[in-house]
């Protein structure tokens, strides 16, 4: 629903609301679920109309959409259970029990059987935890301020608990004006219309009287209130647009506020765009002295045709959000504010930012005119860049006079461009650098740049017309356009005074550039050279710093005035207004502080000695941190894209990181891959030669780097690099002749060497051979589809053995059953055999969607009942994937090459992707790229965006010499959501989505010869687990794609299967939370669990010798610690 439709069912809902349909306007606040109306949740839930509890909530969440949504509906149901146990009605409360409460007990088994246990009491009130249960209305009025703490808690009310604040009879009003509009266009407009109708436009009667000359302003009460209720929306809505003049030119922009003192001026009504064609626009008129932020119509007759407005349909309505007490140690957990190190620069510095992919990678610029890049995971600095000259003649003569009279010069700006590949950097005098970024210690020198006469202020990266170009602002008060070849594309005249920064953006087709000048104006500049369209004044009319939230819907300008005070603001997009303005700034300060936004929900800013967070909806600060001191009075900050981790400067030139829980984990990672790749050394031999070199420690601890690191880019064969990265030659995979020498690793032959489970089956696995296996999310199942369709699930039970209750080889998983004994059972055809069996469960484990060459099911996953079919063949379903955001949305991919994206809740396809030539065997989804990648038996992989479903790229995986492009090919995304894990019986591979191309690749070798039946990382992605089709397991390291450790079919599988058939993996799959546990399917239709010994813990450690192996005369085979 776009932005302005949301605001008209706001509209009706107050019209409603003003002539008393009750009833009416709770049902378009269900149906619509734009507003929760807490008031009308406190009445029913009072009066204990649970039914309508329910109903109301249900158009908000559902129970299964998170933690917050369940815990609400349970005290619901609990409340309702218990009021009729206390009214002795059993029967009532029995039904209550098996109908509603029972669905929560798969999430708390011993919680069910507690409230079960309620049955048996005279009193429920003998319950231990009971024992203070007074009446009914206080309960009721009790669990009414949980559901409310709940309910404000719950990220799916976020902006819907408070209706938007807007003048009484606004629908009336904008009818009117309308109406009004209308008169001014009139042929025979007379002085005092009737205005019977509003089904169709009005138009007065000829008259023999002149014409009148000024509109007829016609009051809110000329639109009559109906005598009968006739629905506004069926019958005026959408309205229709005015026409406009041919003259009438008008600029995309914000809707403008006039200037009060100038109200006697013509009224000038807006044309609606809720269903108008895609470029109809607000009309705007030229004001000289606004005084709120807008686009303004120079009136040029000559000008564009008119533009979309700039607003989105995400824009973000005028909600005033508090945040709830109880949230706060919620937001606080998401703050990184725990200081992980401290790095030394040994400058003071002036800039920094953080790549936006690799997120421990930061870019630093310094007073010294030096600029460094860190790699705050390993504390260590990659590359250092002193600032130089590159090419004094191209440099003007009034620089090089400058640079003579005082040679210091500082970074004034650091900036990476959106996809990674460059950094700019401005400096004071004139100057800018344009680096290309090759890898973690190679800045290649791109592009120098005399930009502007006196200091260059700021620097960014846009796309016009998909071109990437650099933004500069500067002390010779101009804003120019630059493109990678130096050629400069606009030079923007108009600011009175130095331009401080600049803030380019994009909202729908529509590219633009806010800037700031020191004189407090604010301007704004599309890509052409009509001016500027923007000009107001900032918040304290000095410098001031302009930044949109990180999805772009939300625009805050941060400022300091000449006398010291600071202003953090938020502005209204819609009207160019100050929509809030942020309290905490205490000090006044010579100097200008900085901010910076995260997540879409936070922003911080350095101000005396600390740093201050605010919840954007929120005016208070949500708190601050001193970082264990050293700041500078007005310290430098800036988040990463993930928004776990901070950097900040200190006082004695040098900066500190912070990290949430998230930031520690992911830097921690880094820094124990780092030790041990530290500890590696492995030898390359020269074809040709008997000379063995061994490839510095610096590249094999670059190697080892996060997944997220830079050293990933360039393509490497069996997780070895053919050459050093600093070497400037460039040679393709194909070029590749060296060969790694053999790496030892672990090799695990026998079963005392590691720890193994088989699940107990009442049904003979070799009747439902399983074909598809998957842990269940919350890591205390295994479930498997089979190739007759049916699937089984075991369980872990919590006890004395498994306090955890998660799965593990060390105790035998019940194979569970609903009390029913029902089976799920797909729609399978009597060839079942020639079927692709493919199956996706839901994050919360409630349902599972599975097909097995017939119709696709969706099974309850504590009932086993079918709860929905759909999709019948042809074309049979491949493969299924659930959306990363909506559980309802689904990819298929086809046995006809094709991928469905299907609606659940509307049983409806919304897209139909084609391109592969084969069916589809693999469905990934990244939420952090917005793609989703498929991979066919053709050996293609597509990448496909998830907003417009538009294909990106295709490419071939790249196989062996000799090898055609057949077999099923996988695909599984790293936790960073940006490396993609490609699994074909030839290879595998690690590819970067972001750049849409081959890291790294592996193929069978070296003890591990057979064809790959199935891999999946680990759930920490530090591992790759690897099946084959010879019996063999490999541990990958999944950086490098080495060999950790050799699992023989011998270490897992009984003597007697060994001899009587030849039985390997044909699946495997990870632990959702345990790194070093995976699962197996079999060809014999078994299922097994295995673990590394607990004397071991991990994959790759050096096998000892047991006694009991010795007394054998068997040992372990020679191993290395990886």
């Amino acid at each position: 629903m776009s932005s302005l439709s949301r605001e008209l069912v706001f509209l009706i809902l107050q019209f409603l609301d003003e002539e008393k349909f009750r009833d009416a306007v709770h049902k378009l606040e269900q149906e619509s679920g734009l507003f929760f109306n807490v008031k009308y949740f406190e009445e029913k839930v009072l009066a204990g109309e649970w039914d309508e509890v329910e109903k109301y909530l249900t158009g908000f969440t559902k129970v299964d959409d998170n933690r917050y949504s369940m815990k609400i509906f349970f005290e619901i149901r609990k409340q309702k259970y218990l009021e009729a146990l206390d009214r002795n009605d059993k029967v009532r409360a029995v039904e209550i029990l098996v109908n509603d409460l029972k669905a929560f007990s798969s999430f708390n088994e011993d919680l069910f059987k507690e409230i079960t246990h309620l049955l048996t009491l005279n009193n429920f009130r003998e319950n231990e935890q009971l024992s203070k249960y007074g009446d009914t209305k206080s309960a009721r009025n009790i669990m009414l301020i949980e559901l409310k703490k709940l309910i404000e808690a719950n990220p799916l009310f976020r902006d819907k608990l408070i209706f938007p604040s807007f003048k009484t009879s606004r629908l009336r009003t904008l009818i009117n004006q309308s109406l009004n509009w209308q008169h001014q266009l009139c042929k025979n407009p007379r002085s005092n219309p009737d205005i019977k109708t509003l089904f169709v436009d009005h138009s007065c009667s000829p008259t023999n009287g002149s014409r009148a000359t000024t509109p007829v302003n016609l009051p809110v009460a000329a639109v009559a209130k109906p005598s009968s209720y006739v629905p506004l929306g069926a019958h005026i809505g959408p309205f229709t647009p005015a026409p406009v003049a041919s003259n009438a030119n008008a600029l995309a922009g914000w809707m403008m506020n006039g200037n009060p003192s100038t109200s006697s001026q013509v009224p000038v009504v807006a044309a609606s765009s809720l269903s108008g064609p895609p470029n109809q626009v607000s009309v705007l008129k030229h004001a000289r002295t606004p005084i709120a932020l807008g686009m303004m119509d120079y009136q040029n007759n000559e000008h564009e045709p008119l533009m979309k407005r700039l607003r989105t349909a995400q824009s973000v309505d005028e909600v005033t959000y508090p945040t709830p007490p109880q949230q706060a140690s919620c937001l606080f957990d998401d703050l990184p504010r725990t200081v992980v190190c401290t790095l030394p620069q040994g400058s003071t510095v002036t800039s920094m930012d953080f790549h936006p992919s690799f997120h421990s990678v930061l870019a630093v610029g310094c007073a010294n005119g030096e600029i460094s890049l860190w790699e705050v995971g390993q504390r260590e600095k990659l590359i250092s860049k002193p600032f130089k000259i590159w090419d004094t003649s191209a440099c003007s003569v009034l620089f090089q006079a400058a640079f003579v009279k005082d040679s210091s010069i500082s970074v004034s700006r650091v900036s990476w461009s959106a996809d990674g590949n460059f950094i700019g950097v401005a400096f004071t005098k004139h100057l800018i650098h344009l680096y290309a970024y090759q890898a973690p210690n190679d800045l290649q020198q791109r592009l120098e740049i005399d930009a502007h006469v006196g200091g260059v202020n700021d620097l960014a990266f846009s796309n016009p017309n998909k071109q990437l170009c650099i933004l500069t602002c500067g002390d010779d008060k101009l804003i120019k356009v630059w493109d990678l070849t130096g050629k400069k594309l606009f030079n923007f005249e108009g600011h009175a005074a130095p331009v401080y920064s600049i803030c380019p953006h994009q909202k729908e087709n529509i590219q633009f550039i806010f800037s700031t000048s020191v004189d407090g104006k604010i301007k704004a500049w599309l890509y052409d050279d009509m001016g500027s369209r923007v000009d107001y004044d900032a918040p304290g009319q000095w410098c001031t710093t302009m930044l949109y939230s990180a999805d772009g819907s939300r625009l805050f300008s941060c400022g300091t005035s000449k006398d010291g005070d600071s202003f953090l603001v938020e502005w209204n997009e819609s009207e160019g207004a100050l929509k809030r303005t942020y309290a905490g700034f205490r000090k006044k300060f010579h100097g200008i502080v900085q901010f910076d936004t995260t997540k879409g929900r936070f922003l911080a800013a350095g101000e005396d000695n600390q740093i201050k967070f605010w919840d954007m909806d929120n005016i208070n600060v949500l708190t601050s941190t001193d970082a264990e001191g050293g700041l500078p009075s007005l310290p430098r900050l800036r988040f990463n894209k993930e928004g776990n981790i901070l950097g900040v400067s200190t006082a004695d030139g040098g900066l500190k990181v912070l990290a949430n829980s998230d930031g520690i984990k992911y830097l921690r990672a880094i820094e124990a891959r780092s030790y041990e790749a530290s500890k590696a050394s492995f030898e390359t031999k020269v074809p040709g030669s008997s000379v063995v070199t061994n490839i510095s420690p610096l590249i094999s601890k670059i190697e080892h780097m996060d997944r997220n690191s830079p050293a990933g880019l360039a393509p490497t064969l069996n997780g070895v690099d053919s050459m050093p990265r600093c070497m400037e030659r460039k040679r393709s995979l194909e070029d590749v002749s060296d060969k790694s020498k053999a790496l030892e690793f672990t090799e695990l032959v026998d079963p005392v060497q590691c720890r193994t489970v088989t699940m107990p089956d009442s049904m003979d696995p070799t009747t439902n051979k399983v074909a598809r296996l998957l842990y269940t999310n919350s890591g205390v199942g295994l479930l498997a589809l089979g190739l007759k369709g049916i699937q089984r699930l075991w369980k872990w039970s919590r006890n004395e053995l498994n306090p955890s209750g998660k799965a593990t080889a060390s105790v035998v998983p019940q194979h569970w059953q609903p009390n029913s004994g029902l089976l799920m059972t797909n729609d399978a055809p009597d060839n079942s055999e020639a079927a692709v069996p493919c199956i996706a469960l839901s994050k919360n484990d409630s349902y599972v969607m599975s097909a097995c060459g017939g119709k696709i099911s969706l099974f309850n996953m504590m009932t086993f009942k079918v709860m929905a079919t759909f999709m019948p063949p042809p074309p049979i379903s491949t493969f299924l994937a659930f959306h990363p955001q909506d559980n309802n949305i689904i990819a298929i991919g086809m046995e006809d090459s094709t991928i469905h994206i299907y609606n659940v809740r509307v049983d409806e396809v919304k897209s139909k992707l084609k391109g592969h030539q084969k069916r589809i065997t693999g469905l990934a989804f990244s939420a952090q790229l917005n793609i989703l990648v498929s991979a066919g038996a053709d050996a293609q992989l597509f990448f496909w965006s998830i907003d417009s479903w538009d294909k990106k790229k295709s490419l071939s995986i790249q196989l062996p010499a000799g090898n055609a492009a057949i077999g099923d090919t996988r695909v599984q995304f790293h936790i960073d959501q940006v490396n993609l894990l490609v699994c074909h019986e030839t290879q595998l591979a690690i590819y970067d989505a972001s750049k849409m191309e081959l890291v790294r690749q592996w193929v069978p070798q070296d003890g591990l010869f057979g064809s790959i039946s199935s891999a999946t990382y680990s759930c920490n992605s530090q591992l790759v687990y690897a099946a084959f089709t010879d019996g063999n397991i490999g541990v990958f390291d999944a950086d490098t794609l080495r060999p950790r450790c050799r699992i023989a079919s011998t270490a897992y599988l009984h003597q007697t299967t060994l001899n009587s058939q030849n039985v390997y993996p044909i699946v495997v799959t990870a632990h959702p939370h345990e790194p070093n546990q995976f699962a197996i399917g079999l060809s014999d239709g078994s299922i097994k669990v295995i673990e590394p010994r607990e004397s071991d813990g991990r994959w790759g450690i050096k096998a000892r010798v047991d006694s009991a192996m010795q007394q054998n005369g068997r040992t372990a085979s020679p191993s290395t610690t990886k």
